[in-house]
């Protein structure tokens, strides 16, 4: 016990202060794309052909980024020979609604918080069953993360459950293929209500690499309703803890 506590000692203060201080983050993180209308050529379509996922689109000579399905490869960005499309260092990127991940020029929509009487229910005690649905395990593994001393997700009332008849939510991971379907139905019922889902990654938004197969559905929304959608593949850990705070209040 006393060699714990020495040790303890030694290594100090390890949680991040995030949200009250800056975010730390790798010095290759891809976020947020930002597009330079000014610099884009209406008859050049390099960042549209080098998408794997079909991200990206103009309209009009108007450019788009639908960061639901983008994998943040930076094949697009790498592809352009003026710069117009690049990515940020913004890592907030979670939203309340599919259609507030497409994103061109103008402004960003951030995810906003439930409504008043979820966050009076859920917001100081948030307990979520994830759910891997055919996940490769990169999404699972940056939201297992949370729970170490570093991110210490339970310091903000969140905590995940083994059950979810102990759950207020899901959060689920992979883009749900035909064999998960009816999996993540029950799941889904077995929550009580009232209850939220999360979609994480690519692939629980739209179907990530796979979207269109045969054999997956596109996303988790295809089966239940989902409340926050946070992209990426696979999201940044602060991406996801970001996310969350935001829905339940704990952010603006």
């Amino acid at each position: 016990m006393i060699k714990a506590l020495l040790g303890r000692v030694q290594q100090k203060h390890r949680t991040i202060s995030y949200p009250k201080g800056d975010p730390v983050l790798p010095e290759r993180f891809r976020g947020r794309p930002v597009i330079h209308p000014d610099r884009c050529s209406p008859e050049c379509t390099r960042c549209i052909d080098n998408c794997p996922v079909q991200a990206i689109r103009k309209e009009n000579a108007v450019l788009s980024v639908d960061l639901g399905r983008c994998l943040f490869c930076g094949q697009c960005a790498a592809n352009c020979p003026v710069d117009a499309l690049e990515f940020s260092r913004e890592h907030r990127l979670a939203a309340r609604t599919r259609k507030d991940l497409i994103i061109s020029q103008t402004e960003i929509k951030r995810a906003e918080t439930l409504g008043r009487d979820l966050v009076r229910l859920l917001g100081r005690s948030l307990k979520l069953r994830q759910v891997c649905a055919g996940g490769c395990n990169a999404c699972e593994a940056d939201t297992i993360v949370l729970s170490t001393i570093v991110f210490d997700l339970s310091r903000f009332g969140i905590q995940f459950v083994a059950s979810p008849r102990h759950a207020d939510g899901l959060l689920i991971t992979g883009p749900v293929p035909e064999n998960m379907k009816l999996a993540l139905q029950k799941t889904y019922e077995a929550v009580p209500s009232p209850k939220i889902v999360i979609a994480v990654g690519a692939c629980a938004v739209s179907g990530g690499p796979y979207i269109d197969h045969p054999e997956v559905h596109n996303g988790a929304d295809r089966i239940v309703p989902v409340d926050l959608y946070i992209p990426g593949c696979p999201p940044h850990p602060l991406t996801i803890l970001d996310g969350m705070l935001r829905l339940i209040g704990k952010i603006q």
